[in-house]
C-alpha cells in the first residue's frame, strides 16, 4: 500500500533501545526472505529450530497437549482440532428432529441466539457416542440442518499466561470504536489512562498476558511507550476467563454480537482455529452492520492449514514481518493475506507492570486494526478494499 493509515508508533522501551515500539507509517508489502529466527523470551517466546514441517509437527503436538491439559473440557475433532467435550452446535433444529435426537439419548445443554444465526442449540450426545458419530446422527435426523463442533480457538502468538493479576476495573466506555476478542486485560501503567470496557464470555474477566499485550499495542500510553490507537475507546471481550480450554466458538460468536451492539467499528481477533459455521455466521452478521474484522493468520508456518477467522471473506488477514521487513518464518497463512505489519522487534505490556519483547502475528494484527480504525470514512469495508488495492 501507499500512504499512512494512521500515525506511526514511536518511542523505545525505557533503558532498552532494542525493544523500540516504532512502526513505519506505511504497512510493509508482503514478501521478504524466509529464515530461521530466535523468538527470544518475551510473550511470544520460544525458538524455531526447523523448517515448515517442523512447525507443523509442533502445532500438532501443541494441540494434543492442550487437550491433555484440559481433559475435562476438551476433546479432538477428526482433524485434531480442540473442541469442547461432548458439545455440538446446531442451528435452527426443528422440534421434531430435536425430539428424535432426545429419544436417542441427546440432551440440550443450552439454547440461545448467537452469532446472527438465530436459534442455536448446544447439544450433548449420549456418553458412549463419539462426537463425530454424534454429528452424523444430528445431520441424519435433520437433513440440511447446520451443525458443527464447538471448536476452541488459540491466541495467535503466545499462551494465555493467566496468572493472578488485577484486571482493569469494570467500567462503561462511551464512543467506542475498537473491539478486541482475546483474554482479559490487566491493570498496567501504560493503560492507566486508557478508556477500556471489559466483559466476560467464559465466566468472570480474568487478566491474561496475551490480552494485556494486545491491548497495550492498541491503546497503551506511557512516557516511552505508545500504542497504535492511543486515545481510542477499547471494548474487550474476554472469551477465556483465564482458562485455555475456553475460547469456544459459541463464546466468540457471542462476543462478536456484543461488540457489534456496542458499536465497535473495527474488531481485532488475534486468535486462530479451524472454520466453524457459527463464527462464520457471526462474522458475516457484523460485516453486514458495517464493522470490519481484522484477524491474525497464526504462527504455525506455511505448511499449516489456513487459519480462521482470518480466512473468511471480507476479514482483513494480517501476517507479520520483522524489523527488516522480512516475513517471520513462523507466520502462518490464510485463504488470503491482506497486510503485513511488524510482529517482532517491539515491546508490549506485561501483567506485572513491566514490558517485554513480543513476536507473532497476534501482535501485528492490532497495528492494522488501529490504522483502519483511524479512517473516518464509512463503510469501512470499502476503505479496506481500497487500501488493499493501493
Amino acid at each position: 500500500m501507499t500512504g499512512p493509515i494512521a500515525p506511526a508508533l514511536g518511542g523505545a522501551l525505557p533503558g532498552n533501545g532494542s525493544l523500540a515500539g516504532a512502526v513505519p507509517a506505511t504497512l510493509p508489502m508482503l514478501g521478504g526472505p524466509l529464515g530461521i529466527a530466535d523468538l527470544g523470551s518475551g510473550i511470544g517466546g520460544g525458538t524455531i529450530i526447523g523448517d515448515a514441517r517442523t512447525l507443523l509437527d509442533l502445532r500438532r503436538e501443541r494441540l494434543r497437549q492442550m487437550v491433555r491439559d484440559n481433559r475435562e473440557l476438551l476433546e479432538s475433532d477428526p482433524q485434531g482440532n480442540p473442541v469442547r467435550r461432548g458439545e455440538l452446535l446446531v442451528l435452527g433444529l426443528p422440534d421434531a428432529a430435536l425430539a428424535q435426537l432426545t429419544a436417542q439419548g441427546f440432551s440440550v445443554v443450552k439454547r440461545e441466539t448467537a452469532g446472527g444465526a438465530g436459534d442455536v442449540i448446544i447439544l450433548r450426545p449420549p456418553a458412549k457416542l463419539k462426537l463425530d458419530k454424534a454429528l452424523a446422527a444430528v445431520r441424519a435426523a435433520a437433513p440440511g440442518v447446520e451443525a458443527d463442533y464447538n471448536h476452541v480457538y488459540e491466541p495467535a502468538g503466545a499462551g494465555l499466561q493467566a496468572m493472578p493479576a488485577a484486571a482493569i476495573p469494570a467500567a462503561s466506555a462511551t464512543g467506542a470504536s475498537i473491539g478486541m476478542i482475546d483474554g482479559g486485560v490487566a491493570a498496567h501503567p501504560a493503560l492507566a489512562t486508557a478508556r477500556i470496557e471489559q466483559r466476560g464470555f467464559a465466566g468472570a474477566v480474568k487478566a491474561t498476558g496475551h490480552g494485556t499485550a494486545v491491548a497495550s499495542l492498541l491503546v497503551g500510553q506511557a512516557a516511552n511507550f505508545t500504542g497504535a490507537a492511543r486515545g481510542a475507546v477499547l471494548l474487550v471481550a474476554d472469551v477465556y476467563g483465564g482458562v485455555s480450554g475456553n475460547g469456544s466458538a459459541i463464546a466468540i460468536a457471542n462476543a462478536i454480537d456484543w461488540l457489534a451492539a456496542r458499536g465497535a467499528r473495527v474488531i481485532n481477533i488475534s486468535l486462530v482455529g479451524p472454520p466453524n459455521l457459527l463464527i462464520a455466521r457471526a462474522v458475516a452478521a457484523v460485516q453486514a452492520k458495517g464493522a470490519l474484522v481484522v484477524a491474525a493468520v497464526g504462527n504455525d508456518g506455511p505448511a499449516a492449514p489456513p487459519m480462521y477467522p482470518a480466512s473468511y471473506a471480507g476479514v482483513v488477514a494480517v501476517t507479520a514481518v520483522d524489523g527488516k521487513d522480512r516475513l517471520l518464518p513462523e507466520a502462518g497463512r490464510a485463504a488470503h493475506v491482506d497486510f503485513a505489519a511488524p510482529g517482532a522487534d517491539m515491546a508490549a505490556a506485561l501483567m506485572d507492570g513491566g514490558y517485554a519483547a513480543v513476536r507473532g502475528t497476534s501482535f501485528a494484527a492490532p497495528l492494522v486494526t488501529a490504522r483502519l480504525a483511524a479512517y473516518p470514512a464509512s463503510p469501512l469495508a470499502a476503505v479496506a478494499a481500497e487500501a488493499r488495492a493501493t
